[in-house]
């Protein structure tokens, strides 16, 4: 795993958010968490949990598997073609989301299978602040 660097994913949280011409608290807003939370993480503070970057991820519309390699949940290099399967199978639009996560449950148990690590095994590690609602 790669080691975790804050600093860096917070400075690219702010860029993201920026450019995507949203405030601190609207994005706290539309991503569920807590002003002063989110605040703390793009000033590298706080270290986020993979599931509060997955609903940052989605209010800015970006990947959420680019902001675990950011934040040093995934292994860009070891990873990267599972995250890349991934993101395939998550932007089928002719899959309904249930049809997505039961085939991304089935890649993954035959990753498993096959002896890799899963991508979610990658990001159930991440530890977080349980501050995760708007507050």
């Amino acid at each position: 795993m790669a080691s975790l660097n804050v600093g860096s994913l917070g400075e690219y949280l702010r860029e993201q958010r920026r450019s995507a011409q949203l405030s601190l608290r609207q994005l706290a807003e539309a991503a569920g968490v807590s002003n002063p939370y989110l605040s703390q993480i793009e000033r590298g503070l706080r270290k986020p949990s993979a599931e509060v970057l997955q609903q940052v991820a989605k209010a800015l519309r970006i990947s959420a598997e680019t902001l675990y390699v950011r934040a040093g949940i995934l292994d860009a290099e070891r990873d990267r073609d599972a995250v890349e399967t991934r993101a395939v199978i998550l932007a089928d639009p002719t899959l309904d989301e249930r049809q997505k996560q039961v085939l991304l449950q089935i890649y993954e148990s035959f990753r498993k299978e096959n002896g890799h690590a899963s991508t979610a095994d990658a990001l159930s590690g991440a530890d977080g602040d349980p501050q995760q609602t708007a507050g």
